[in-house]
């Protein structure tokens, strides 16, 4: 896979014996993983260790000892081909379009970092190897609880809850029935005995003779596809025929209506020539001798320290232009193209979020053999409001896919650790089940 004349990995190896200070908890030895120094890696290489666990910081690759560590890491991945927008994703893609195409600004907790604050869910994650069918209850880790056990108990023809099922038809297993708002009350009038005793309405209540009720939403669709097939009687030749396009117009028109729409339904939407903002994202490789990556270097390295001292409240002397070099510009995978590769190729790469003419948020990512790996976002703390957090994540999910188009092998999206201990950490939850790689 690697192109031709690629460098072998180079890897300085350090153990991991000695505990130093972790950067979520702040316990001064408690972090103890495996690590080694990449002076230069192939995207091959790399993508094998992350499937194993390993992770890199600039060209620091290491693993946690999970059965030691204090706080325990997990690789996540995403099926980015299978992926489904759900409602509060659609809220994220939603805002930004408004803002964009309409300058409308939603300044919801925009104090906060969307990362910190947002608790829906991002993505739908599996593992590496192990599909999701051959995963044992035992193993699922369920990280959100619905609190709508009303809803599910309710009664799907009648609307009504299992307990006023089970007391009208006199099978509640319960002590107590609660009582019915027309039940006779000590000290009360007495209802009147058309209250308790009369029959129901004819055509109302369960009837089993009658068919069940049906939305006049319903049956507005199945008349008009009736006419819409009347009116093409005249075309078809025999019943046989006509059963058939009768059967294929009714499953046409029913995917149509019901088909949700995907994430790039809301970014690559068309917008009016009078938009009052404007949102490009342009993909950047990681390396000085890039003319778009050296202009845009001090614009660049000035916002992570804007976002680091905002954010995390770093001091000025840890956020500098050498950190910013070190955490995220240093990397030790060598740039490789392959003929049914993506046309950027592979490597570290920089996505700008440029919004009119400025820089408001980077996603450092790289991309490999079977996957776009994100590695760290920073954004402009004056956009939260516009939770570029979750946002960014969709669009690399989208990109994903584009990368697929043309490297048919490129189909996952990394999100890198999930710490269930971290609040930070929040924004990655979605129905994850968690697995040790390295038991």
């Amino acid at each position: 896979m690697a192109a031709a004349g690629s460098s072998p990995s180079i890897v300085e190896y350090f153990g991991g014996e000695d505990g130093y200070r972790c950067g979520y908890c702040r316990n001064e030895t408690g972090n103890l993983s495996h690590g080694m120094w990449a002076h230069s890696m192939t995207v091959q290489d790399y993508q094998d260790l992350i499937d194993r666990g390993w992770r890199r910081s600039g060209k620091y690759v290491y693993k946690p000892i999970m059965n030691q560590t204090c706080c325990p890491q997990y690789t996540i991945r995403c099926q980015a081909l299978h992926f489904q927008s759900s409602k509060s994703h659609k809220k994220v893609l939603k805002k930004m379009l408004k803002f964009i195409s309409k300058g409308d600004v939603l300044k919801v907790a925009s104090e906060e970092e969307p990362m910190d604050s947002q608790i829906e869910d991002v993505v739908a994650c599996d593992f590496a190897y192990k599909s999701e069918s051959l995963v044992s209850p035992s193993e699922l880790t369920p990280l959100s609880v619905d609190h709508t056990e009303r809803v599910e108990n309710e009664d799907k023809d009648t609307g009504e809850s299992k307990e006023e099922v089970n007391e009208r038809t006199g099978e509640s297993g319960s002590l107590q029935i609660p009582a019915d708002k027309d039940a006779p009350v000590p000290g009360g009038p007495a209802p009147s005995a058309k209250a308790v005793h009369a029959p129901p309405k004819p055509g109302k209540g369960a009837d089993l003779s009658k068919p069940p009720c049906r939305k006049a939403k319903d049956i507005r669709k199945e008349r008009k596809l009736q006419k819409l097939l009347q009116n093409q009687t005249c075309t078809l030749e025999g019943s046989q025929r006509q059963t058939g396009d009768q059967v294929f117009l009714s499953q046409n028109s029913k995917s149509k209506t019901n088909q949700p729409k995907t994430i790039e339904d809301f970014i690559f939407v068309s917008l009016p020539d009078d938009a009052p903002h404007k949102l490009e994202v342009r993909l950047v490789p990681v390396s000085f001798e890039d003319p778009q990556f050296k202009s845009s270097f001090n614009q660049s390295a000035t916002l992570f320290a804007k976002y680091q001292m905002a954010i995390h409240k770093d001091a000025p002397s840890d956020c500098g232009e050498n950190e910013f070099t070190r955490f995220l510009c240093d990397s030790p995978l060598e740039a490789e193209n392959a003929p049914n590769g993506p046309e950027c190729g592979y490597g570290s790469f920089h996505q700008q979020y440029w919004l009119d003419g400025k820089i408001i948020a980077v996603g450092v990512i790289d991309i490999l053999p079977y996957c776009v790996s994100s590695v760290y976002l920073y954004y402009d703390p004056d956009y939260s409001f516009l939770s570029l957090g979750v946002y960014s994540a969709l669009r690399e999910i989208a990109f994903t896919r584009q990368l697929h188009e043309k490297a048919p092998d490129l189909c996952f999206y990394y999100m890198g650790f999930y710490i269930h201990s971290c609040p930070k950490m929040r924004y990655k939850l979605m129905k994850v089940a968690l697995r040790n790689w390295a038991e």
